[in-house]
């Protein structure tokens, strides 16, 4: 049966499903039985995602716009407009085109925007669309409309919408809280600074279902996770315990036979939080030290150690408070930590990113690298983006910030460091990703190490032209050709 209203999206990856659609369905009301999700990938062909939404024919399209698909969703809308028979009615929502100006091309295509949170003013529009209840204006040629922020208690949740393939083959989005309070001006959040919270009994109760039905990932959206230590405690300590309970995992745990050696162990399912690295109270480090080997990843938002720029930025920072609770979660945890660092911030030079990079190292990676860490620690280095609506756009004059105009946005050079140096930095992070991250070779145990693994990342460059599509092979090879086999000496 044919439905009447079809919600889209383009994934970064398969293994990535949108909540965000579930939640549009969810909340649909009487409507929802006449609507239905197709999802894409980045990385499927423009007529895999063309034939699919010619074939159901419906009367409304909705699609989620993010600064990751948006090129590849205007791509596609060209192409629906060439072959659509019977044009339905598209609505486009999402955080890309909250904050987009009104003459952005991809608008070209749309009947009705929706700025903001669209549970509810997606299901409000549809039945005027539909039912001509609700009296919404129509489009002349497109309406913006602004959807309200939510009662998280107020909405239907969705995790029942995730079908089996997602429980088993992918990771599995959740929230149990929207916003966040802090203003960080490279962020869209800085323009709100409200988190709101699901009822967290509900929220836990979704979760045990979850839980049986097999998910293997947990990824929460929760901008910072931590902030309601009380609330994070409870659901902390939710997870660990079923993370315990022997009968959640058919695989059997190395402890019940009393062999002591965390390699035989594999937790039942894994959950990641994304946390503010200033709140780590005694309470909530005592849970996290609890939580066994390859049970529990953290997203620790760092950015800049330089105190001026984070200040600058309306960051908040304290970088000895910041490391020091890196280097608890380092000796005192079993956590996989991935530490974020942001280049091109205003007024930061080449040099103080530089600095703030080997302090970070020093933190995550200790006085010398053993096994063991070298598969829980990971930095990811990357470049300011101009979001749409972000307030860090305040800085462009007194510090000629000059950036990409297309998705998505990315600065380009500032008065504080030069388009080369900006290149430079985009190559050390993609190779550091690929030969450290993803543990082609160990770490050094000399520090530091930014100047020279720039260096070594020049060379790699130069000689292969790219950063990606590189054989492993060949860049160990040429790593060792480099470093004439001893990356320790290299560095030194």
């Amino acid at each position: 049966m044919k439905k009447d209203i079809i919600l889209t999206t383009i994934n970064a990856k398969w293994i990535h499903p949108s909540l965000s659609l579930r939640l549009l369905k969810a909340n649909l009301g009487s409507l929802e039985d006449r609507s239905e999700i197709i999802e894409f990938t980045l990385r499927q062909r423009l007529d895999e995602k063309v034939q699919p939404l010619l074939a159901v024919k419906p009367r409304i399209l909705g699609i989620s716009v993010s600064i990751w698909n948006h090129t590849q969703t205007t791509e596609l809308l060209e192409e629906l407009r060439k072959a659509w028979m019977v044009k339905p009615i598209i609505i486009l929502g999402g955080p890309e085109v909250s904050y987009l100006y009104s003459d952005a091309k991809i608008f070209q295509f749309a009947d009705y925007v929706i700025r903001g949170e669209g549970e509810t003013a997606f299901r409000l529009l549809c039945e005027d669309l539909l039912c001509n209840k609700n009296n919404f204006p129509h489009p002349i040629p497109k309406e913006i409309i602004s959807g309200e922020q939510v009662d998280p208690g107020k909405i239907k949740t969705a995790y029942h919408l995730y079908t089996d393939e997602d429980i088993f083959k992918k990771l599995i989005y959740v929230e149990s809280s929207r916003g966040c309070p802090f203003k960080c001006e490279f962020c869209s959040s800085s323009n709100d600074n409200s988190v709101r919270e699901f009822p967290v009994d509900k929220f836990l109760s979704e979760m045990e279902i979850l839980i049986k039905r097999g998910v293997k990932t947990f990824k929460f959206l929760d901008r910072s996770f931590n902030i309601n230590i009380k609330r994070s405690i409870q659901i902390l300590r939710f997870f660990l315990d079923k993370i315990n309970d022997p009968c959640a995992s058919p695989l059997l745990r190395g402890e019940k036979f009393g062999i002591n050696n965390s390699s035989l162990y594999n937790p039942p399912f894994v959950v990641h939080f994304e946390m503010v690295p200033s709140v780590f109270p005694p309470e909530l480090r005592e849970i996290l030290a609890r939580f066994p080997v390859r049970s529990l990843r953290l997203e620790i938002g760092i950015q800049s150690l330089n105190r001026e720029v984070s200040a600058r930025i309306g960051r908040a920072c304290d970088p000895e408070k910041e490391l020091e609770a890196l280097r608890f979660l380092r000796e005192k945890t079993n956590a996989i930590i991935h530490a974020d660092l942001i280049a091109g911030l205003p007024g930061e030079d080449l040099a103080s990113f530089g600095r703030g990079f080997d302090l970070l190292l020093s933190a995550v990676s200790g006085n010398a690298m053993q096994e063991e860490d070298n598969h829980r620690l990971e930095i990811q280095i990357g470049i300011l983006k101009l979001l749409p609506g972000a307030p860090v756009a305040r800085h462009n004059d007194a510090f000629a910030m000059r950036y990409n105009q297309m998705p998505p946005y990315e600065v380009i050079e500032t008065s504080s460091i030069s388009a080369n140096d900006i290149s430079r930095i985009k190559n050390f992070a993609r190779f550091w990703e690929i030969i450290i991250n993803r543990r082609l070779v160990t770490l050094p145990e000399k520090k530091p190490v930014f100047d020279r693994f720039m260096k070594l990342s020049d060379s790699l460059f130069t000689h292969f032209g790219r950063n990606w599509g590189i054989e492993k092979k060949p860049l160990f090879d040429k790593i060792n050709e480099i470093t004439d086999g001893n990356i320790n000496n290299f560095f030194s």
